[in-house]
């Protein structure tokens, strides 16, 4: 039966060093890290490789339940994965183990508060940003295209696709480019 630590942070600004000590003491043989987003489970190899190969009796741990997922079905999804290769799961912050049925409904109470917690954040950010907007303060993305090109090679006859594919950006990023001209006429 192994111990297996999972460290997770969003992005390269982050460290994972508090983490992989907090699960170095509490009995970590192996520890994967990764930065990645914890919206899916998409891109997350470190923790896939973890999935493929834990063993009945093994136990995955993380430091909060948020470094597993911000989702609640991904963080359901992953426990029943877990279950069924005969392996737990265990969360240092609050203590909590699938190992027992209370940890079970306890993890589906937190994921579903972690899920709400990411719901708060995206409202405060648009708060800010809105706030930002009637400031005048806040423009959004700088503009990293040149609108008047694009424009002149619509008028020379180009298509999208061509267009695109000339100044190395999306088809979507053209259409968005055309609509506002079309819009400011």
């Amino acid at each position: 039966m192994s111990v297996i630590g999972y460290a997770r942070v969003s992005s390269t600004s982050q460290d994972t060093a508090i983490q992989i000590e907090k699960l170095r003491s509490a009995g970590c043989e192996l520890i994967r890290e990764e930065t990645v987003s914890g919206r899916t489970r998409d891109g997350r190899s470190e923790l896939q490789t973890i999935l493929d190969f834990i063993r009945p009796g093994d136990t995955l741990v993380v430091v909060k339940l948020d470094r597993l997922g911000r989702s609640t079905r991904d963080v359901l999804n992953l426990v029943h994965e877990l279950g069924q290769k005969g392996a737990f799961l265990r969360v240092l912050e609050p203590d909590i183990s699938t190992a027992g049925p209370m940890g079970k409904v306890m993890l589906t109470v937190l994921s579903m508060v972690a899920e709400m917690e990411l719901g708060f954040i995206r409202e405060r950010q648009m708060a800010g940003i809105e706030k930002a907007k009637a400031r005048g303060v806040y423009r959004g993305r700088p503009v990293s295209l040149d609108h008047e090109r694009i424009r002149a090679m619509h008028a020379e006859g180009k298509g999208a696709s061509e267009i695109a594919r000339t100044l190395g950006c999306s088809r979507g990023a053209i259409y968005k480019a055309l609509r506002k001209q079309q819009d400011a006429a």
